[in-house]
């Protein structure tokens, strides 16, 4: 049985999060084993190896109880995390493979036993959903027009597509009850790995809350969602809903869970235009409940 150190990823007021299994070292794993990690806890779970190339410190690959997935932001800030605590981790940014690409981490430490984490993401790119399309996606949800904030329903990615729900207000959104197989089969029409229903909370503030129903993990929704968030940011971006420039973006997530969560997303720009963002969010060893 390997070793797992289990954490809450993008932590709000010190609690909620999403949680996290992590395997430090998964050298002796194969495939199989790190996806029986994931279904005994049923959360997305992380594995740090080493790097097969002198261009990155070390490789992650991440499993949810169906399947691996090429990236998951809030376990590469698990694994970070806790390599962090392990004093396993090169005092420069970390260089990381993943299956979707390479990602610089960064890891700053805080107090005792506390460290500040943060992940690159690559440019997101936003494309405006057909009107059928939008109307399927309305029908899975559950909703009417009136649900919705007078903004395209968009599919936006930086590692992975997300598909962006303007709603109404936070009480719609949280209101949302949506069946699995519905979810699954909307996400595949339209080419998505999730939906992503979002309220404006605070537009001058720059706070945001969503919910994600992912298409097929293994569970209908998660508490916290880096690579969506990292979307929204963009898909915000092109609606105008905040101005270009670096200052965080807080995005709440969670609270229909009883878990709220926090993720925040800095827009990096180059000569006026956007290059890419840093992925945010606090980690702590996960509470006896998990």
């Amino acid at each position: 049985m390997p070793s797992v150190t289990l954490v809450d990823v993008f932590t709000h007021a010190g609690a909620g999060g999403n949680p996290c299994p992590v395997v430090s070292d998964a050298r002796d794993l194969d495939a199989e084993a790190m996806r029986d990690v994931a279904r005994r806890y049923g959360h997305e779970s992380g594995f740090a190896l080493p790097s097969e190339d002198p261009a990155h410190d070390l490789r992650l690959r991440f499993f949810v109880p169906n399947h691996e997935m090429e990236m998951c932001a809030h376990a590469t800030l698990g694994v970070l995390w806790v390599l962090a605590r392990e004093g396993r981790l090169p005092d420069a940014p970390v260089r990381v493979a993943t299956g979707s690409g390479s990602v610089t981490g960064f890891v700053s430490r805080r107090g005792a036993d506390a460290w500040g984490v943060a992940i690159t993401q690559p440019v997101g790119r936003v494309r405006s959903l057909a009107d059928a399309q939008s109307v399927d996606i309305r029908a899975a949800l559950g909703l009417g027009r009136d649900a919705l904030a007078a903004r395209p329903i968009h599919n936006a990615v930086t590692s992975r597509i997300k598909t962006l729900v303007p709603m109404r207000d936070a009480a719609a959104l949280n209101a949302l009850a949506p069946a699995g197989g519905a979810v699954e089969a909307a996400c595949t029409r339209v080419g998505s790995t999730g939906l992503y229903p979002y309220a404006v909370l605070d537009g001058p503030a720059r706070l945001f809350e969503a919910r994600q129903f992912p298409r097929a993990s293994g569970y209908p929704e998660d508490a916290a969602t880096g690579i969506a968030a990292a979307a929204l940011a963009f898909g915000l971006l092109q609606d105008g809903l905040i101005e270009p420039d670096d200052r965080p973006i807080r995005i709440l997530q969670g609270r229909a869970m009883g878990r709220l969560s926090e993720i925040r997303v800095r827009l990096g720009f180059a000569g006026g235009r956007p290059v890419g963002c840093l992925l945010e969010g606090d980690v702590a060893p996960a509470t006896p409940a998990h």
